[in-house]
């Protein structure tokens, strides 16, 4: 996720796209200010990797042009990327089997999946049941579906939320600010995006919730040292279930 610095410059709005270093240094210091906190994609990878067996069959929903599988150490032969933007997967930067379908229609045989995992899709999924009833399907008894969303109940989602609704202002800014083409950027609906709501899917489709996680990162806005101090403390006054970042995993009882 990337993050901006605002500033003036002789009169003029200069946008800056902060690195990856600059936000994994702001998290260095979080982390120094709270002892055993972990980014939301250090918890979600670490998930990943502890589901995965040597032989296990994997599915990247919503895959993109790579990303957390780019991390694994598996056997590419065993993972299928699933995305429906023929663009990206023309793109993916690993020779990985990949198919263009919906998370809705996934054109996979049932019971074919150890783990499915997917970062960043569920807030974008306008009818969820129609995914989760997918995942109960290409599950084998046993199989984990592991995932990383933003939570509906932080106040950032709903300005979030209603951006998304207006798609090509939600796009220009994205573009503007974070380097992002705004054909990258998917309307967002937060359906399956609070701990009930991802209950309710999930015993619908006879899959239990096994862990959620909900995790703090206050460099989500750290467009200046002020910003940052003021996001840490805003998030230090937030309950814990309404912490910006959701990270968690439904199994397929065996």
């Amino acid at each position: 996720m990337l993050l901006i610095i605002c500033s003036l410059r002789q009169g003029t709005h200069e946008v800056c796209v902060l690195s990856l270093d600059q936000q994994n240094a702001l998290r260095d210091q979080y982390r120094a200010l709270n002892p055993g906190w972990q980014p939301a994609t250090e918890v979600y990878a670490n998930l990943v990797r502890t589901s995965l067996r040597p032989s296990a069959r994997v599915l990247d929903l919503g895959c993109g042009r790579g990303g957390l599988v780019e991390q694994l150490d598996h056997p590419l032969a065993q993972i299928v990327g699933v995305d429906p933007d023929w663009q990206s997967l023309r793109e993916h930067r690993l020779p990985l089997p990949r198919v263009a379908a919906h998370s809705e229609a996934l054109p996979l045989a049932d019971g074919c999946v150890d783990v499915a995992f997917a970062s960043w899709l569920l807030e974008h999924l306008a009818r969820p049941s129609f995914t989760f009833a997918q995942l109960a399907r290409v599950l084998r008894p046993g199989g984990v579906f592991v995932f990383i969303t933003p939570n509906r109940r932080h106040p950032l989602s709903a300005l979030n939320g209603l951006l998304g609704r207006f798609n090509r202002l939600q796009g220009a800014l994205v573009e503007r600010f974070y380097g992002r083409a705004s054909a990258d950027t998917f309307p967002t609906y937060y359906c399956a995006n609070t701990s009930a709501e991802l209950s309710r899917l999930a015993a619908a489709q006879g899959l239990t919730l096994g862990e959620l996680h909900a995790i703090p990162d206050p460099t989500y806005l750290a467009f200046t040292p002020a910003l940052f101090r003021l996001m840490t403390q805003f998030e230090a006054r937030l309950p814990a279930d309404r912490q910006l970042h959701l990270v968690g995993c439904l199994r397929r009882p065996e």
